[in-house]
């Protein structure tokens, strides 16, 4: 079982976000949320298959700027982007088939 990744508070910005030129997961929630923690096994394992896609996860709540900017109301949601342009949006993920398709969209553009 991969281990648990706690949400960073350390800030990303959305201009840094914008200009990263790899396949990325923006995984916004909080290290308390039921739901991130609930579906934290499964994104991981998805996550692992996929070693070229690089996972940040983005701790959300008042006043988190990054997670304003992309309109985040629900955790976790999960930010799929390649080349800084969002491919796909998952709101509390609920099958790995969902998270795959999304990532599969994101790797055939690379």
């Amino acid at each position: 079982m991969p281990q648990a990744l706690r949400y960073t508070e350390t800030p990303i910005t959305r201009a840094e976000v914008d200009a990263f030129d790899e396949p990325l997961v923006l995984d916004f929630g909080t290290n308390w949320c039921g739901h991130c923690r609930a579906a934290e096994t499964m994104v991981a394992e998805v996550l692992s298959r996929h070693p070229t896609v690089r996972h940040v996860r983005v701790e959300d709540g008042p006043g988190r700027r990054l997670g304003r900017s992309f309109a985040v109301r629900l955790w976790p949601t999960l930010i799929v982007l390649n080349k800084g342009s969002e491919r796909a949006r998952l709101v509390r993920p609920a099958s790995a088939a969902e998270l795959e398709e999304a990532l599969a969209s994101i790797e055939a553009d690379a």
